[in-house]
């Protein structure tokens, strides 16, 4: 058996989750076979469209169409959990996205003559360090001022959609009719890993290195095991001499960055412009999409996938099964209240667990 490879201990992580989506999915069955609905049509809808995609020659389509939503998801979730790994709860993973967006957008269309090389990693970067610095702001006031990270991330989502609109409506609009500005240099584009009509994008790597890079720093570096000390345990982190102030402020910058790059990789490689009415939801989703993960980066992705696939596949269950999309918030929210409150699923499982015993004993009995 390979060292630290356990079944038992990898069950132990996953069944809460699978638990969670699986209750979830029972909740939203019930919901829509109250109103008429076959669930099992319905689901069968959903899975089709996130995947499949019946009918026609375009299974790939579908399948990367879900890899596509998911990459947002995998980031933002990334950036998510390292707050949560620190004792910190970053609910302005939306407003960071729009910051890095905007941010990225601009150094796309204003900068000019540069090649791929430089032109494309620099508006990442410059994504990148618009949600560090965003999510910043809400570190050095926990830090400095002892403010609560859940008040000031949520405020700073409402002066970032403000920002956002204020720019693309005002001094960068561009000169369409729509408000919106103008379109990133070819050179700032991050480029499709399929060609048209597919739209997966080098987006889905960099998803995939972000989540090398946070179990890297989480389990091999002292940065990685300061910031878990002071998440579990503030006492012991204080006791240890370790600077949580310094801790906060650092996480919330890596966070911020993660949530930026996020928006960025939107921006690049779908839209090729900001439009005014940039609203993805994305940052509150990506919520339970953290929580979901539990922190791994491979629950995280799994997650993504999950939450890819229910965004993809929502409008052709719409349109196939006549089921309304909003089901999906629904079953999303489901999730999150099973996921929040593990303790309502543990509770329920040994409740059947105690059953089953006891009716295997009478069967027993009676068989004698």
């Amino acid at each position: 058996m390979m060292k630290g490879f356990s079944i038992n201990k990898i069950w132990g992580r996953t069944w809460a989750p699978v638990a969670s989506v699986g209750l979830a999915l029972l909740i939203a069955a019930v919901l829509m076979a109250i109103t008429g609905t076959d669930p099992l049509v319905a689901y069968r809808a959903l899975f089709e469209g996130a995947f499949l995609r019946p009918g026609t020659d375009t299974r790939a389509t579908a399948f990367f169409e879900t890899l596509v939503a998911a990459t947002p998801f995998m980031v933002l979730a990334l950036g998510i959990s390292l707050s949560f790994a620190a004792g910190l709860f970053n609910i302005g993973a939306e407003g960071q996205l729009y910051m890095g967006a905007l941010v990225s957008t601009m150094a796309g269309f204003m900068i000019k003559g540069l090649p791929m090389a430089i032109h494309l990693p620099l508006a990442l970067l410059a994504g990148a360090l618009a949600g560090a610095i965003w999510a910043g702001i809400a570190g050095w006031l926990k830090a400095a001022r002892g403010a609560p990270e859940v008040v000031t991330t949520i405020m700073l989502n409402y002066i970032a959609f403000s920002v956002v609109n204020y720019m693309v409506n005002g001094p960068l609009r561009g000169k369409t009719t729509a408000p919106r500005t103008p379109d990133i240099e070819a050179s700032a584009i991050l480029p499709n890993l399929l060609p048209p009509p597919e739209r997966l994008h080098w987006g889905i790597a960099i998803a995939i290195v972000c989540g090398m890079l946070y179990w890297v720093l989480m389990k091999k570096t002292p940065l990685g095991l300061r910031i878990q000390l002071v998440g579990s345990n503030l006492k012991a982190a204080f006791n240890a001499g370790i600077n949580v102030n310094q801790t906060y402020v650092i996480t919330m910058l890596l966070s911020g960055a993660l949530c930026g790059l996020a928006g960025a990789i939107e921006v690049l490689a779908l839209y090729k412009f900001l439009p005014s009415e940039f609203t993805t939801g994305y940052g509150f989703d990506s919520i339970a999409v953290a929580l979901l993960g539990g922190g791994n980066p491979i629950g995280i992705g799994l997650a993504a996938i999950l939450f890819g696939a229910l965004f993809n596949g929502a409008t052709y269950m719409q349109f196939s099964a006549g089921v309304s999309n909003y089901i999906i918030s629904v079953l999303q929210a489901f999730i999150i209240i099973f996921v929040a409150a593990p303790g309502i699923v543990r509770d329920l499982f040994a409740w059947v667990r105690k059953l089953l015993p006891r009716s295997a004993k009478q069967t027993k009995e009676l068989a004698s």
